[in-house]
Formats: C-alpha cells, sequence, structure tokens
C-alpha cells in the first residue's frame, strides 16, 4: 500500500510549492491513472513513491510517503528501488548502456538477481514488450519508442511490487500504445502488482485504470473509481483536463434530456447508451 499523508513538497530554489498537502492512498494490487494539467504535479508525485524525493531531489518537505510500511524519508533509495520500478517520462536520462542487452542486465547485475536467473528474466521482459527481436541491437539505433519500451522491459526484469510509470506511450503510436496498456493490466491482474500511471492518452487510461487521481497546482482535486472522477466532466475541462469523448457526450446528453446519464467510459457504453435514448 502507497500512503501519501498531508504531504507538501518545495524544489530547492523555487517558491512555489510543487505538491501542497496531498492525502492519498493506493491499496495494494491498484490500478490508479493521474492526470492533471501541465505543472500539476504529476511528475512530483512519481518521484515521491519511488523515493526520489527526497533522496535525490532536495527541497522542503512536510508531511509522509509510506510504501509497504516503509517511510520513504527513512528508507535508504536502494531499498525502496527493491519495491519500486519507475519509467521516466524522458527515458534517454535512465538508459545508460549502449546495447540493449547491456541495459536490461545492467538492473539484474546491480540488484544481485542470482546468474541463473538473469537469462529468462531478461527473454521474458523482451517478449512481453515486444521488442525480443532488439536484444542485439545498439541504443543509439533504436526510434523513441522502442527506447520507451527497453526502459520498461529493463523495470519488468526486476519484478517490482510496484510500477509508477509518467507518460510511458508519450512516443508510442496507438497500437503500440494499447499493447503497453494491455500489458500493464496483466500485470495488475495476474501477478497482483500495483501500477500508478501518469498519462495523456485520457481515452485509453480511463478503459484500463480502475481509479483516477486529478491534480492541480499540486493538490488532489479529485480521487476515486474511474466513473465517479469522470461525473464531474464539466468542472475537469474547466481546469484543462481532457475528458473521453464518450465521457463528453454522456455529459452532453443529460443536459439535454434532464435525465442523468452515468459517465461512459468506453465506446460500448457510449453506444448502448445512446440506442436506449434514441430508439
Amino acid at each position: 500500500m502507497i500512503v501519501f499523508q498531508d504531504l507538501s513538497f518545495t524544489y530547492k530554489g523555487e517558491k512555489q510549492p510543487a505538491l501542497q498537502e496531498v492525502c492519498l492512498t493506493v491499496p495494494d494490487g491498484g490500478f490508479l491513472g493521474v492526470i492533471g494539467p501541465a505543472g500539476a504535479g504529476k511528475t512530483t508525485l512519481a518521484r515521491a513513491i519511488s523515493g526520489m524525493i527526497p533522496h535525490h531531489y532536495s527541497g522542503d518537505y512536510y508531511g509522509s510517503v509510506t510504501v509497504n510500511g516503509l517511510d520513504t524519508v527513512e528508507t535508504s533509495l536502494d531499498e525502496i528501488s527493491q519495491l519500486v520500478g519507475m519509467v521516466f517520462q524522458d527515458v534517454d536520462s535512465q538508459i545508460i548502456s549502449p546495447m540493449v542487452e547491456d541495459e536490461m542486465l545492467y538492473g539484474l547485475e546491480n540488484f544481485g538477481v542470482p546468474r541463473e536467473e538473469i537469462p529468462g528474466r531478461v527473454e521474458d521482459a523482451l517478449e512481453k514488450v515486444g521488442i525480443a527481436d532488439l536484444r542485439d541491437r545498439t541504443i543509439g539505433s533504436l526510434s523513441g519508442g522502442q527506447r520507451q519500451k527497453v526502459a520498461i522491459a529493463s523495470i519488468l526484469a526486476l519484478k517490482p511490487r510496484i510500477l509508477v510509470l509518467d507518460e510511458p506511450t508519450g512516443e508510442l503510436d496507438p497500437r503500440s500504445s494499447r499493447q503497453v496498456f494491455s500489458l500493464l493490466k496483466e500485470l495488475n491482474e495476474e501477478q497482483g502488482i500495483t501500477v500508478i500511471l501518469i498519462e495523456q492518452k485520457i481515452m485509453l487510461l480511463c478503459e484500463f485504470a480502475r481509479q483516477l487521481a486529478v491534480l492541480n497546482g499540486g493538490r488532489v482535486i479529485f480521487q476515486g473509481e474511474t466513473r465517479e472522477v469522470l461525473a464531474h466532466s464539466d468542472e475537469l475541462q474547466a481546469l484543462g483536463v481532457n475528458c473521453p469523448r464518450v465521457t463528453t457526450l454522456s455529459s452532453i446528453l443529460s443536459e439535454k434530456t434532464g435525465e442523468k446519464q452515468p459517465a461512459c467510459i468506453n465506446l460500448d457504453e457510449a453506444e448502448a447508451m445512446v440506442r436506449r435514448l434514441i430508439p
């Protein structure tokens, strides 16, 4: 379980807090989507879960974050990294090896994974992300989307209990994006891995995430089940947060018909709603 208790954080040299009095709980095995306008504090939230704040990024820190009962201030970054795997928005800052296979091996060897387990973990992670054919390629020869997949695979190979991903599909085409989301759903449902996913592709995110947290100005504005949060579509739009078009449609139809419609989160639900209202 991940628990934020009144967390406020201001980066060193900055006057405006990046996070303000954040209270948030992510249960074991949860799948949380994090959305919000630019500068809302989403990346800072991810850094706080991974322990990069305060161990790597210094500043004024108030409140607490606990991960599986461990206070991230009192626990070393190495120990937190055994539990939490993070995929950064800028994957080039995460990849340090010149070859794909070397990048996979780097984390496994540094975390002391038994030598006999390493080949299987590398092969399995590359296969799951769909890049087994890239194993012998140089990082420099890969596209941005391929590098993102390498970063994801290298984290999966470590078998973390918690995955934090900061816009992992930013460089991916729609097909590859769905592949990554489907993989995260599989890991979440079949292996019980907790997933915290920051993502701009709101339609795709709402299809897979069971809960949403909306940040604005460093504060959590809304949090709860995905459908509950999307019921505030008008307020989200006012904050500059895009909602799925099917959710916007259900909001418009609620206004036009005078009958409150449940927030739709996928095309099938939207089709069923329209067929019911327009025989």
